[in-house]
C-alpha cells in the first residue's frame, strides 16, 4: 500500500517539530508498520490459533507475518468492555490438574467470560466480587473457598448451588450405602439366579422341539441305528453271528456288542479322569445349593476339614459349575434372544436405584423389590434421595424442611447435615433457574486454548484469549 502525503511546516518556533505530515484516518496509527485492517485480520488470526499455527495460515492467505508478532498483537489487544454483571457463575480451572487451579467467572445471563483469576483463593475470589458491587445473583458449586469468598464479597447476592454438583454428590452418598449393604445385595443376586436356574430346569424338561445341533445328529446316525434294527431282526429269525457279519459288512466282534445292546453305541464318549477332588463333590454341590458360591471360601473349608487340595482345583470346579448353570438357562426357549439376568454389581445396583422404574427390565424390577424387602435401610435412603432429586430436578414443592427431617431418619442424615451450612443457597438451587452449565462451557473453550498453546505461553496470554470471544 502507498500513499501519497501533503507536508507541512510548522510556524510556532516553540514547538519541536519543525515539519508534520497530514493524518490517514483509520488507515494507519502513527509510526505504523501495517495497516488496522490487517493489524486487526492478524490479531484475529493470533486469538484463534496462537503463534505458530496463526502464522502458517496468514502465510497461506498472503499476510506473512512471524508467530512472536502475532503473540505480540494479542498481548496488546484492548479488553471488551463489558456491562456491569449482574448474575455469575463462579467455578474452577486447572492450569495445572492435581497441582494449581485458577478461578474463571461468567456472566450467565450474557454466557460470556468476564475475568479469569490466576489461583482458587477465597480472597482472590472476595477482591473480585468487591470490584463489581452490583452482584445479585451467584451460582457456584459446593467448594468452601467459593462459599466463603462470595460470601465476603458480595454478601448482598443471593447464592445458587448448581444441580449437576448437588445430584452427583449425592450419588456419591448413596453409592457408599449401597456398597455398606453388599452382603444383602450378592444374596438377593445368588437367590435371584437359583430361582431362575431352577425354572430353566422345569422348563427344559419339558417337551420341545429339537435344535440344529440335535437334527444334524440325529440325520448322522440314522444309517447306523438302522443297521442295528436289522440286525436284530436277523438275529430273531436265527440268523449266525458269521452271516449276519456278511450281511450288513460288520465284524463279528461288533455284532456281537451291537446284539448285547438296545441301541448302537456313540462314538462320542467322554472319558471320565479320576481326580482328587471326587470324595469332595457331595460337600462342594450342597454347599453350593446352600447358596455358597465363592470358590475361595469353599477351599478353605475343605482344607480346613483336613482334605489335601489346592484352591485352584475348588475354582475351576466352581467355574465349570457356573457354566453348567449358563448352560440350562440358555436352553430354555427363547434364550438366544436375551442372555440370561446377572446379579448387578454394587456400582450398577447403585444405578438401578437412581434409575426410572419403568425403563428397567421385569427381572431388574423383581431383584430391587426383593432388595427392598431385605434392606429396609436402603430403600428408606433410595426413597429420601428420590425424594431429594424431584425437588433438586421438578421443583416438586416439598419444603426443604420437610426433606431434612426426612432425611435424619435414614443413613443420607450424614449428606444432610453437609447441606444445612448451605440451606439458602440450596433454596436458590430450588426457586431460581440459573446453574453453573455455561460455565462448565467455557472451561472446556479453557481447555482447548490452554492446549494450543501447550501451557508455555502464560497466564497473561491466556487471560487476553479467553476474554476476548473469536
Amino acid at each position: 500500500m502507498r500513499l501519497r502525503l501533503q507536508r507541512f511546516r510548522c510556524a510556532n518556533p516553540a514547538c519541536p517539530r519543525r515539519t508534520f505530515s497530514e493524518s490517514v484516518g483509520d488507515v494507519a496509527v502513527s509510526h505504523a508498520r501495517r495497516s488496522e485492517r490487517l493489524r486487526v485480520l492478524q490479531r484475529h488470526l493470533g486469538l484463534a490459533l496462537g503463534g505458530a499455527p496463526a502464522a502458517r495460515m496468514a502465510h497461506r492467505l498472503a499476510m506473512p507475518v512471524s508467530g512472536d508478532t502475532l503473540v505480540r498483537l494479542v498481548r496488546a489487544a484492548p479488553l471488551p468492555t463489558q456491562p456491569e454483571p449482574r448474575v455469575v457463575g463462579i467455578d474452577e480451572w486447572a492450569w495445572r490438574r492435581g497441582r494449581s487451579y485458577g478461578t474463571m467467572v461468567v456472566d450467565l445471563e450474557r454466557h460470556t467470560v468476564l475475568d479469569l483469576l490466576p489461583d482458587r483463593d477465597a480472597g482472590s475470589v472476595a477482591a473480585w466480587l468487591r470490584a463489581h458491587p452490583g452482584i445479585e445473583v451467584i451460582a457456584r458449586d459446593r467448594a468452601d473457598v467459593f462459599a466463603e469468598g462470595a460470601r465476603a464479597g458480595a454478601p448482598q447476592a443471593q447464592h445458587v448451588l448448581d444441580r449437576f454438583h448437588l445430584l452427583r454428590n449425592l450419588s456419591v452418598a448413596l453409592h457408599a450405602i449401597v456398597a455398606h449393604h453388599h452382603g444383602v445385595i450378592r444374596a438377593v443376586g445368588r437367590a435371584r439366579v437359583d430361582y431362575e436356574v431352577e425354572a430353566a430346569r422345569a422348563v427344559a424338561g419339558a417337551a420341545r422341539p429339537p435344535t440344529a445341533i440335535e437334527v444334524r445328529k440325529q440325520a448322522t446316525h440314522a444309517p447306523r441305528r438302522a443297521r442295528h434294527s436289522e440286525l436284530k431282526r436277523l438275529s430273531e429269525a436265527g440268523a449266525s453271528v458269521a452271516g449276519m457279519a456278511r450281511a450288513l459288512d460288520l465284524d463279528r466282534k461288533t455284532v456281537r456288542v451291537w446284539l448285547r445292546q438296545d441301541a448302537p453305541p456313540s462314538w462320542q464318549r467322554r472319558r471320565i479322569v479320576p481326580t482328587i477332588l471326587d470324595p469332595y463333590r457331595d460337600h462342594l454341590e450342597a454347599r453350593w445349593q446352600a447358596g455358597c458360591r465363592n470358590a475361595a471360601e469353599l477351599a478353605r473349608g475343605l482344607i480346613h476339614a483336613g482334605a489335601d487340595i489346592r484352591p485352584r482345583m475348588v475354582r475351576d470346579w466352581a467355574m465349570r459349575r457356573r457354566r453348567a448353570s449358563t448352560d440350562v438357562m440358555d436352553a430354555t426357549p427363547g434364550s438366544t434372544s436375551a442372555p440370561p439376568w446377572r446379579p448387578p454389581s454394587i456400582n450398577r445396583t447403585a444405578w438401578l436405584l437412581q434409575a426410572d422404574p419403568s425403563t428397567l427390565v421385569a427381572d431388574d424390577r423383581r431383584f430391587l423389590d426383593r432388595l427392598r424387602v431385605e434392606a429396609p435401610d436402603l430403600a428408606k435412603s433410595v426413597a429420601v434421595a428420590t425424594r431429594f432429586a424431584d425437588l433438586v430436578r421438578r421443583r416438586s414443592g416439598e419444603s426443604l424442611e420437610a426433606w431434612f427431617a426426612a432425611a435424619a431418619a435414614t443413613p443420607l442424615a450424614k449428606f444432610a447435615v453437609g447441606l444445612e451450612g448451605d440451606r439458602d443457597a440450596l433454596r436458590g438451587t430450588i426457586t431460581t433457574p440459573w446453574s453453573t452449565s455455561p460455565v462448565e462451557g467455557q472451561i472446556g473453550r479453557q481447555k482447548m486454548l490452554k492446549r494450543t498453546m501447550f501451557g508455555r505461553a502464560g497466564f497473561a496470554l491466556l487471560r487476553q484469549r479467553a476474554l476476548i470471544a473469536i
